[in-house]
């Protein structure tokens, strides 16, 4: 087989593996199925891997020093210091114009938060803070929540640790041979039991080779299967959970920050992923 049909073909000159024959059985049966692309190798999973490494680290430097009176720029110095003093760089960092190297979002902010001397933390905030890492060319993205002074409402520690709860719930939805839709469906049975809602305008997404890859992972129940998962696929899950409606709107002044419509709080967890025969397995931490 050596022409091209839908998403996997197998090149001419290549043996015709296991993988190739599970994989053309789902797409001849009308499935989506990945790229060969989007199925890593050993060896690039290990550069991935060595990357989430380094992300981890970041996203403990910023733990050790969060808390109230600090601005979310000195969020972003701790990160982009950090990063290059471990040979990697910050992967937003003049992302598409993104002029900082990490997202910092505060309570009703839903993601990609722009750090600002200006924004200072205070007590009972929450705050995600989203890193992103490229090390040797591979890509990692990571994101955690953190509660400014160790103590906030009720109402806005039991939306951090849904969120929580749902990044979990997802990772054990995605199983090898399922379907990507399995995760959002997942994730949105827990928060609506919650009586949260699930943000559709965003979604994880696969990476490692570039910050952004195939596929699209919804968090909110698409009534659709997705994208096979196939052994070898890296990606995030990173749903983020609103107290109130999940739309959101991006704010006019900077065209980055996602605000929820209603300005109530939002909170979001993010791992890196990567599909093994026996489930998900974290690269990052």
């Amino acid at each position: 087989m050596n022409k091209k049909k839908n998403n996997w073909y197998v090149p001419q000159g290549q043996p015709f593996t296991e993988l190739d024959k599970k994989v053309l059985a789902f797409q001849n049966r009308g499935c989506l199925v990945p790229t060969r692309r989007l199925v890593k190798t050993a060896e690039q999973i290990e550069g991935i891997r060595r990357s989430g490494v380094v992300n981890t680290g970041v996203l403990d430097a910023v733990a050790e020093m969060i808390k109230p009176g600090i601005s979310t720029a000195d969020i972003d110095r701790v990160v982009y210091d950090y990063t290059t003093a471990h040979g990697a760089i910050p992967a937003p960092l003049n992302y598409e114009g993104f002029p900082k190297s990490v997202c910092t979002s505060i309570n009703e902010v839903v993601c990609h938060g722009i750090p600002s001397d200006d924004e200072i933390l205070e007590e009972g905030d929450i705050v995600n803070v989203d890193v992103s890492t490229i090390l040797d060319g591979y890509y990692s993205d990571a994101s955690r929540m953190f509660v400014v002074g160790g103590k906030t409402s009720p109402e806005k520690q039991k939306l951090v640790d849904v969120a929580r709860e749902c990044l979990e719930i997802g990772a054990e939805a995605a199983k090898p041979w399922g379907f990507v839709g399995d995760i959002g469906k997942a994730i949105a049975r827990h928060a609506h039991r919650n009586g949260f809602s699930v943000v559709r305008a965003l979604c994880g997404h696969g990476v490692g080779l570039e910050f952004h890859e195939e596929p699209e992972v919804d968090h909110y129940d698409t009534r659709r299967k997705g994208m096979l998962l196939v052994p070898g696929m890296v990606f995030t899950i990173e749903p983020m959970i609103n107290m109130g409606t999940y739309e959101v709107f991006i704010d006019e002044e900077d065209g980055w920050t996602v605000v929820t419509e209603d300005e109530l709080p939002s909170a979001q967890w993010e791992h890196t992923f990567v599909m093994t025969e026996h489930g998900l397995e974290i690269l990052t931490h």
